[in-house]
């Protein structure tokens, strides 16, 4: 089975053609096989809903040697809360993608091009558990303030994908185990998975996780009020998801260069010391989450190349459950499997239905 994966991104639309064969373990099903031939279209500019037809062009024209797909695969962005899953793309789906919540996000812009290639090739569209997934606890919810609820923010794509990959290292399937994932790059986040469930999650930029590369990580309210009174709430928000980490400890967000200055550089020592330490209390919250000892923890992420750093992080959590170390992300591979699973039959596909304030 062959799928093209379509990721977009600020600097460039990330492609793959993707080889999808069944999986070799009969009984771990969902294990599928995937091996991807990568390619990159470069871009500007943040793309836009402007720039579709000529993405669509260039999408097409870079993609036309390539073996016939079965079925054209995007990334999911903002389409209202909605739960784990891949979804076919339907022209309202498509449509509310860039005309909805935060639709100026490029990876709202998804959906809309693997349609538009899709119809081109005549094999159906997907999108795989999209920026808005959201199946959060109702207790996880609550804030304590009566009207005020969380929502669901964390990286959905890449962690449920290495959730399930970890559970499949221990000879499980992701919907009989217990996994807590650390997303640890420019931005966080830190989330409880519980039989195939996100029931919790630490949040990701303005809104919660640990200090990361360009990440704030948790401010004291009384901070952040007076944060927003210095600065004016949109640019506190603007340094709270890229404004702080390590770029504000340590003069940096270039992991390469930290790595260099860690061996002598107290300021790189300390905001790698208080990293590991917001690490490791974020994962021993959403551990509390589980209702029982995970399965794994899985470390992964940009930072996870930081060996030294990991290193750390294992050594103080290793007593609660093996630690799985993935670096980077697995999104293209993570939208090539939900489309295989589908395909295959492992899985039915979620239906979409556009917010009610969408339609009103």
């Amino acid at each position: 089975m062959i799928a093209y994966v379509i990721n977009p991104g600020t600097s460039g639309v990330k492609l793959a053609c993707a080889l999808i064969k069944p999986s070799a373990n009969p009984s771990l099903p969902g294990q599928l096989r995937v091996t991807l031939t990568r390619d990159e279209l470069p871009l500007d500019a943040p793309p836009t809903a402007a720039d579709l037809p000529e993405l669509v062009r260039n999408i097409l024209e870079l993609t036309k040697d390539w073996e016939a797909p079965d079925v054209i695969v995007g990334r999911g962005g903002l389409i209202g809360k909605v739960s784990a899953g891949t979804y076919p793309v339907t022209p309202e789906l498509a449509e509310y993608a860039v005309q909805g919540e935060r639709s100026q996000l490029p990876g709202n812009l998804g959906g809309p091009l693997a349609l538009a290639v899709a119809q081109e090739r005549g094999v159906p569209a997907y999108i795989v558990d999209p920026q808005s997934v959201d199946e959060l606890l109702p207790e996880a919810r609550e804030t304590g303030l009566r009207g005020l609820k969380r929502v669901s923010q964390f990286h959905a794509l890449n962690a449920r994908v290495v959730a399930r990959h970890a559970a499949h290292e221990i000879g499980k399937r992701l919907a009989e185990a217990r996994v807590v994932v650390a997303h640890l790059g420019a931005t966080t986040s830190v989330t409880a998975f519980e039989q195939g469930r996100a029931v919790d999650t630490s949040g990701t930029g303005p809104d919660g996780g640990p200090l990361g590369a360009l990440q704030s990580g948790p401010l004291p309210a009384r901070m952040l009020l007076a944060l927003a009174r210095e600065h004016g709430e949109e640019r506190a928000l603007e340094l709270l998801a890229a404004g702080g980490g390590f770029l504000s400890l340590a003069g940096s967000a270039n992991l390469k260069e930290l790595e260099a200055r860690s061996a002598s550089d107290p300021e790189v020592q300390a905001a790698v010391a208080a990293f590991v330490h917001q690490v490791c209390k974020a994962v021993g919250a959403q551990t509390g989450a589980l209702r029982a000892r995970p399965d794994a923890i899985v470390i992964t992420g940009g930072i996870a190349k930081w060996e030294d750093v990991v290193d750390r992080i294992e050594r103080r959590l290793a007593w609660i459950a093996p630690i799985l170390v993935i670096p980077g992300e697995l999104e293209l591979e993570a939208l090539a499997e939900g489309a295989g699973r589908v395909l295959l039959g492992l899985e039915a596909a979620r239906e979409w239905k556009a917010p009610a304030s969408a339609g009103s």
